[in-house]
């Protein structure tokens, strides 16, 4: 059994595609999305409607929920960008899109923790900014969740994967569309993959029922992606596309 993971397009059509043609090479069984679909400085419509279209086993993340509960005026440039260009229908389906799954062979999908959307599972935030969670931190995210066999979550941007002492094997595949950002909460820190590539994994059982995660990055036209970010007034994301590092310019977009 082959799954396919991917997270965090976050509007990035052209990454979307060249990860959905590298999945299908892969010959895999299943494709799962970990949320935060459609907010950025891209083309949050288009990405909707491929993802509508392809119908796969699909979570809201952070920023699609806040696309439906915040109020567009207090809205971050990367949500208010991706809610002006959406419809009844985009809205309806996002509407429609659960916290986390209960997947097959004993797979849970969430996007940041089994019980907070907006919480890092893999990673941690202090007043020195963002680094790998200890085990007893990951440990203390996963409580009451440990009977599965894998925990699949996004949110980071960043990939990563970690067995529990239960056997667990939680797995962050990285973003498909943004990859590097910076936040101030809780305290001011930065994600950067490092490199403009999209980002994806995959899960395997080997037919064993023993599962292992590969990281798969995927070269697209990250230039020209960029450049759309530009000319949507996005210029932190445009640098963080070209290099997968934040620009110490501020933008105004938090994650």
């Amino acid at each position: 059994m082959r799954v396919a993971l991917i997270a965090d397009i976050h509007g990035n059509i052209a990454a979307l595609d060249a990860v959905l043609d590298d999945i299908e090479r892969q010959r895999v069984d299943s494709v799962v999305n970990l949320g935060d679909l459609l907010s950025g400085g891209l083309h949050p419509r288009r990405t909707a409607d491929r993802l509508m279209s392809l119908n796969f086993p699909t979570i809201a993340g952070n920023h699609d929920r806040y696309l439906l509960e915040q109020d567009p005026e207090s809205m971050g440039s990367w949500d208010r960008h991706a809610h002006d260009q959406l419809d009844d229908e985009h809205r309806q389906w996002l509407g429609s899109l659960p916290f986390s799954l209960e997947l097959d062979h004993g797979i849970l999908a969430v996007h940041g923790t089994p019980t907070d959307d907006q919480q890092y599972f893999l990673h941690s935030v202090d007043p020195d900014g963002s680094r790998e969670a200890t085990e007893a931190e990951i440990l203390e995210r996963a409580a009451g969740f440990t009977d599965r066999y894998v925990i699949a979550c996004g949110h980071t941007h960043l990939q990563r994967r970690w067995t529990l002492p239960s056997g667990t094997l939680v797995v962050n595949p990285g973003s498909v569309g943004t990859p590097a950002y910076d936040d101030d909460q809780p305290y001011p820190h930065v994600m950067e993959s490092g490199s403009p590539h999209a980002r994806y994994a995959i899960l395997d059982d080997h037919g064993r029922g023993s599962w292992t995660a590969s990281f798969e990055l995927v070269q697209y036209d990250h230039v020209a992606a960029a450049a759309d970010a530009r000319a949507h007034g996005m210029s932190a994301i445009a640098d963080a596309l070209l290099t997968g590092y934040v620009d110490s310019r501020p933008d105004g977009a938090s994650h």
